[in-house]
């Protein structure tokens, strides 16, 4: 009788054995996003943040609602918000975090170290102190960082050329976005290979906007170069306004700032990192750990030229000049 029992307890347990790994292999994987909230269209937008990684998860064949969840928390203007929401995507036991910027970065990675974090625009993450290096994470984060060596020297290099003459050029920079300084550092050494004087002009909030480009006129500055932050990005379009009202060209180191009214721009696009962070994201549901994950540069740089803004500023940029940008905004 034992023998009888042990087989039929065996034969049931091969029988739901495929039933078990195929509810396992059934699991749908769920993903969490964390974003500050911007009132702004485009890459400061939850919605667009979240619609450019839809898309390139799409790309990579999952589907929202059919083989991926996404779990998705906004601060809603309120950053001090972040800790609380990164907590709850833990506690939602989540298999990835997407964390697009440096202060949600720092909030996830103090709500978990075993659940993936993949960073899509980090700035500094060495020196944020979210991975031991680039080519080895060592952690549970990984991803893309927004910042790539020589690229704010270029564009200085570029801005000259695209409006000679100007051998002074304002800096506007904030000193306590990360990797701010570094990036200082390479425009300092840019403009003295270059005989360009800069102006440094420190800002901080967006309060400052005003009065820093009424220093720069004060001081007699020709050209402002936006060195750009979190701070600066939200406010690009009252940056643009008042170069304009100021009678400065502006160069700057994201697309977005010419889609803005920028004048000229060279560097990546916030676009192209959030649909990259989706490799990531798919690298690690099929079991890859963000150790071994090496943390990407931008490896595409975008040159743009604002054609309205150069009208508005009474500038005649060469045909020359204009057919080596990427993109020229009429």
């Amino acid at each position: 009788m034992r023998l009888i029992g042990l087989a039929v307890v065996l034969a049931v347990s091969f029988a739901l054995a495929p039933l078990a790994a195929g509810a396992q292999a059934g699991k749908v994987p769920r993903i969490g996003v964390l974003v500050i909230s911007a009132a702004a269209p485009g890459p400061g937008n939850p919605l667009f943040t979240v619609g450019v990684f839809r898309q390139g998860l799409r790309e990579l064949d999952y589907v929202e609602g059919q083989n991926v969840a996404l779990e998705v928390r906004s601060t809603d203007g309120r950053p001090d918000r972040l800790p609380d929401l990164a907590a709850e995507l833990v506690r939602l036991k989540v298999d990835v975090i997407l964390a697009p910027s440096n202060p949600v970065i720092a909030a996830a990675q103090k709500a978990t170290t075993s659940i993936p974090i993949v960073m899509s625009n980090a700035t500094d993450p060495v020196a944020s102190g979210f991975v031991a290096s680039l080519a080895r994470p060592g952690g549970n984060i990984t991803g893309l960082t927004i910042q790539s060596p020589d690229v704010a020297g270029k564009a200085l290099q570029l801005f000259k050329e695209a409006v000679p003459g100007h051998a002074r050029v304002a800096v506007l920079w904030d000193p306590a976005f990360p990797g701010g300084r570094q990036q200082l550092s390479e425009v300092e050494a840019a403009a003295r290979a270059l005989g360009v004087q800069l102006q440094l002009v420190e800002t901080r909030s967006p309060s400052e906007l005003d009065g820093a480009f009424a220093a720069v006129t004060r001081d007699r500055a020709r050209a402002a170069f936006i060195a750009g932050s979190a701070m600066q990005f939200g406010g690009r379009a009252r940056i643009a306004e008042l170069a304009v009202k100021h009678h400065l060209p502006t160069m700057c180191v994201l697309r977005e700032y010419v889609e803005a009214g920028c004048l000229i721009g060279y560097g990546t696009s916030l676009t192209d990192q959030f649909r990259r962070a989706a490799y990531f994201v798919d690298r690690i549901l099929k079991g890859a750990k963000p150790a071994d994950l090496p943390v990407e540069q931008p490896t595409k740089f975008y040159f743009i030229i604002n054609l309205k803004t150069a009208k508005a500023l009474g500038l005649t940029i060469p045909q020359s000049f204009l057919v080596r940008a990427d993109e020229v905004i009429q």
